[in-house]
């Protein structure tokens, strides 16, 4: 399966790093092949072009996996991306966000990954 890795990139902590390769290992380990931005899309060129990259590999993807952060603006872009292409979501790790009260992006996704497991 082809698995694309919606994360935070620029406000990465190095235990938030740590914590996401263990993930990808797990994943990969599994014969899942997997696109982590930090890994696999070049970030030294202009946010058009890092856009692009993620743009294609989310529309190759067969699952969407996010690691979700209300302060990542990239990853706001990439669910987007992944939300217009009707992407199946798994969510597998919230960092610092709020209890969600009524309606937030937070759980949006919450309720995409549960609408998303009935697909086929």
């Amino acid at each position: 399966m082809n698995i694309y890795i919606v994360c935070s990139v620029r406000i990465a902590t190095p235990e938030y790093t740590e914590r996401l390769y263990k993930y990808v290992a797990d994943l990969e380990s599994q014969g899942h092949k997997v696109h982590l931005p930090p890994r696999d899309t070049p970030q030294g060129g202009d946010e058009y072009n890092i856009n692009l990259c993620n743009a294609n590999a989310i529309y190759k993807a067969d699952e969407i996996h996010v690691s979700y952060n209300s302060n990542s603006t990239g990853t706001h872009f990439d669910l987007g991306m992944a939300f217009i292409l009707s992407k199946k979501l798994v969510i597998f790790d919230i960092v610092d966000a709020p209890n969600p009260i009524g309606k937030s992006y937070e759980q949006t996704i919450r309720e995409w990954e549960k609408i998303s497991k009935t697909w086929k």
